[in-house]
């Protein structure tokens, strides 16, 4: 969407890997919690002591103590003496930048997305699922300070977000599936609030190749969506045109911006040598 989501605590939770994986003597249930904490960091929260973090994750806090010790120790975590809180440090950059990098969707969409940011006095962003939500994997705003820019690692929720539903529709039938019952699942009161708009997202794309959202995370903000027909690498992309409602005319979102960014996201097919179906 138009700015980065709220990332609000997590309640308390047994963690999520502790019955997906019973039973698969191949799962190295360690590194899983260790990766756990590191996910507990969010921007609004970036600062969290053992005990929050056993709150998060569910783990017992002699566990955690020895987690965030071995990662403090690996330059995963920084810990804060004054405070006794970690927070992230630089050698999680070095994971997520080689895959980044590696994108050349990125650079090739990057010109194409300013374009249209500038255009619709909004911002453009491309993301790819992780879980349950959509994380940014690029991101373009107008240059005349009326727009947000959603930050590169800025994750949304799939069942609430315009791009999350354009993913969403973009699955294979078995694909969605899966997806919707882990929703109903591990979010429940997120899937039953947000199945509605689900359906209608994908009743959009199908009759126009895009969707619509109004306000729903951010009530000044209106975005539309498109997802790409084609895989990179393995992974499906999603885009969304997010814009200010009140420099918006009347009907532009729909008669307008949705055109352009399905004509903008086709495009970027093409120079990646992807053909219609």
């Amino acid at each position: 969407m138009g700015a980065p989501e709220s990332n609000a605590p997590l309640s308390p939770a047994v963690p999520p890997f502790s019955y997906e994986h019973e039973g698969d003597r191949q799962f190295a249930t360690t590194l899983a919690r260790g990766l756990e904490v590191l996910r507990c960091f969010t921007p609004l929260e970036p600062m969290l002591g053992n005990k929050e973090i056993s709150v998060r994750t569910g783990l017992p806090k002699p566990t955690v103590s020895r987690l965030t010790y071995t990662l403090t120790r690996l330059g995963y975590l920084r810990h804060n003496m004054r405070l006794g809180k970690y927070q992230l440090g630089s050698a999680v950059l070095s994971i997520g930048y080689p895959l980044l990098a590696s994108m050349s969707v990125r650079q090739i969409a990057r010109p194409v997305m300013k374009e249209l940011a500038d255009y619709c006095s909004g911002s453009v962003s491309m993301g790819m699922r992780d879980r349950l939500s959509m994380v940014y994997v690029e991101s373009c705003r107008s240059g005349n300070g009326i727009a947000t820019l959603p930050d590169i690692g800025t994750a949304v929720p799939i069942a609430q977000s315009v791009i999350g539903r354009a993913f969403v529709a973009s699955c294979t039938p078995p694909e969605r599936e899966a997806l919707l019952n882990q929703m109903k699942v591990k979010e429940p009161e997120m899937h039953r609030k947000n199945r509605p708009q689900i359906d209608k997202a994908m009743d959009e794309i199908r009759s126009r190749g895009f969707c619509v959202s109004l306000g729903e995370i951010r009530r000044e903000v209106y975005a539309v969506g498109v997802p790409m027909q084609r895989t990179v690498d393995g992974e499906v992309m999603a885009f969304n045109c997010a814009v200010p409602a009140f420099v918006l005319k009347k009907g532009q979102l729909e008669e307008d911006l949705g055109p352009r960014l399905v004509a903008m996201v086709r495009n970027i097919e093409a120079a990646l040598g992807m053909h219609q179906p």
